[in-house]
């Protein structure tokens, strides 16, 4: 069910486009995708429109847009407001991707934020350390603040002060508690240490929804943050009253009370050291609609534009075939072709600033033939995929070499983030995905004693993004070096965050989206990619549709619901493990090349709103 905002978020102009049924006519032609938007139930329009996974940050993000801001100016606003209101996911204490097209100019780039090893990073750090996502350990260098700076000096209309205004009230004057901040309140990472409980859990018990909620400590981060510019988060000067980094390197020394607990090594050199990087997106085409994807440090793009490629030869959306939306033939095929690219995605996707990440090869049409040939309709691979040597396709003098018999990467816990989506009145579009990795991080406030004993709280969690990182060291099968994702100082942990965008053939930008929900953010990418291009859904149908996942090269399906039974049934009957979850929460926008209006949708698996402005009038 949709969150309904109570009182205190009633006067938000919400636009939430009406969820239509699965069931349409298969044994039609799917719909051109520039198309899509004709479809939709409720008019666009011209002036801009905001889709995030929070009704709050939703509001923010379209004042922005209404203050004389671009989709760039109102993505920042967004960022910090979700700090607030959806502090379990994301925040100044972690960091993500900015992915960013520019209409005037043609271009289209990433900005990672994404946070780094510090200096004292090993590729052992994490051996023998007990839940090592809960300790101080797991806390990388954060890049939001840095990163979003950097955007707005390069790309936006407004002042860092004016966009985090939205943030700075909604934490200083406080948000009625929405059913997902009460949900996620009391969890055990919540309450990892004492400063945590006592906020988000006090007493034992989670503020009730519609609760007011307010963060004065956040709010003063913020303020600092606004007047004194980015480096007073990065740059310890107390003379300024810029004390943020010793709480973020006092908070990371953070340990539990088992055995082998173990701190975090980061340094005010560390935080002073961290830049942000732009970066060119990784490009594929699917049907004749081009894509553009996060590159690495995330495995995220090169994975779902090798599904899409690999998936192409089979007839998705024929239903005549057998291959409507959620059948089984259709479903099955989806899974085997998960399994294939995960399996290349554990051994060669890492951070190119430190690794050499085979993505040419990759995607080499005569390299995905062959990996594509893996996929039988109707059959599930036995043993489970390994990963193939596509080096061959990338520097063509290299020979095939035998992979080694070792054991595949650990991926992290990856259990939350956000994505939201922006398009501005002059056509710039942005897809951001913003984590601090697991539910509220290490569970642990930027902080530290005081001489009094007094705690001074930030307000704002630290993340856990190291555990991104293969938990011990590992060996690439092919090449016996250490594993592409293996820890290194300064290097950015594998994500698997894909902020997405879809350009027609000509290169107009179409559909800007993307999704939380860690390894399984790329099948949501896949998923809805399908269920746009292939099922000619409609955008808001695309988001809603049951998905299917799975996150490695194992047999362990993840589905909805919703998904037909009989094709669960069939799964089971081929020796999947299947289990029922949600998957992901897309946030899209999207323009219509023809007409030029933007429409909005946003995913009722989280708290997703839309705004599109002008507003209407009730």
């Amino acid at each position: 069910m949709r969150f309904a905002p109570r009182a205190g978020v009633a006067a938000l102009a919400v636009l939430l486009l009406s969820p239509p049924a699965f069931a349409r006519d298969t044994s039609q032609p799917a719909p051109r995708l520039a198309a899509v938007a004709e479809a939709a139930k409720v008019q666009g329009l011209k002036r801009g429109v905001v889709s995030t996974a929070n009704p709050y940050a939703a509001e923010a993000g379209a004042r922005v847009l209404g203050w004389g801001g671009n989709a760039v100016d109102a993505a920042v606003a967004i960022a910090y407001a979700l700090n607030v209101v959806e502090p379990q996911s994301a925040g100044i204490g972690g960091g993500g991707f900015m992915m960013v097209h520019l209409v005037e100019t043609g271009e289209t780039f990433v900005l990672d934020s994404r946070e780094t090893a510090p200096a004292g990073a090993t590729p052992d750090m994490f051996v023998g350390v007990p839940n090592p996502s809960l300790q101080g350990v797991a806390v990388g260098v954060p890049g939001m603040v840095r990163g979003t700076a950097w955007a707005l000096e390069h790309w936006g209309r407004l002042k860092l002060g004016q966009v985090m205004l939205p943030a700075i009230r909604l934490a200083s004057q406080g948000f009625e508690a929405t059913p997902r901040y009460v949900s996620a309140s009391c969890n055990s990472r919540a309450r990892n240490s004492p400063e945590a409980e006592a906020f988000f859990c006090p007493g034992g018990v989670p503020p009730a929804v519609g609760q007011l909620i307010r963060n004065e400590p956040l709010a003063e981060t913020l303020r600092l943050i606004a007047t004194r510019g980015p480096d007073c988060f990065y740059v310890l000067k107390p003379e300024l009253g810029c004390d943020i980094a010793k709480g973020i390197v006092e908070g990371q020394k953070f340990t539990r009370s088992e055995a082998g607990s173990k701190g975090g090594s980061m340094s005010y050199a560390d935080l002073q050291g961290y830049q942000p990087a732009l970066r060119v997106p990784v490009e594929g085409r699917y049907r004749g609609w081009k894509l553009k994807s996060m590159p690495p440090p995330s495995s995220g793009g090169l994975t779902i534009l090798q599904m899409l490629a690999m998936i192409e030869r089979f007839p998705i959306g024929d239903a005549s075939q057998g291959w409507g939306f959620g059948e089984p033939k259709t479903v099955q095929t989806m899974v085997e072709t998960m399994r294939v690219a995960f399996a290349d995605r554990a051994v060669w996707a890492g951070d190119e600033d430190f690794v050499h990440v085979p993505a040419a090869g990759l995607l080499d049409p005569e390299y995905v033939a062959q990996r594509s040939a893996l996929i039988v309709p109707g059959v599930r691979a036995q043993p489970d995929p390994t990963a193939g040597d596509p080096r061959p396709y990338d520097t063509k003098p290299l020979r095939r070499s035998r992979p080694l018999a070792v054991a595949a990467p650990i991926d992290g816990p990856g259990e939350t983030t956000t994505h939201f989506s922006v398009v501005d009145r002059w056509g710039n579009m942005v897809s951001y995905t913003n984590t601090i990795e697991s539910s509220h991080g290490i569970g642990v406030f930027a902080g530290y004693t005081r001489e009094d004993g007094s705690f001074r709280n930030f307000g704002f969690l630290l993340n856990n993004e190291l555990t991104d990182f293969n938990l011990a060291p590992t060996v690439n099968p092919y090449t016996g070096a250490a594993g592409s994702n293996d820890v290194q100082p300064g290097k950015r942990p594998r994500s698997s965050m894909a902020p997405t965008m879809i350009f027609t053939p000509e290169g107009q930008p179409v559909v800007a989206y993307g999704s939380p929900g860690g390894a399984t953010i790329i099948n949501s990418v896949f998923n809805v990619t399908l269920n746009l291009v292939d099922h000619g859904m409609g955008l808001q149908q695309a988001i809603d549709a049951p998905r299917v996942s799975v996150a490695s090269a194992g047999s362990n399906v993840a589905t909805e619901t919703t998904m037909p039974q009989a094709t669960v049934d069939a799964l089971k009957a081929l020796g999947y493990a299947v289990s029922i979850t949600d998957i992901g929460s897309v946030q899209a926008v999207l323009v219509d090349p023809a007409t030029g209006r933007q429409y909005g949708a946003a995913d009722s698996r989280r708290e997703g709103t839309v705004i599109a402005l002008p507003r209407r009038q009730p």
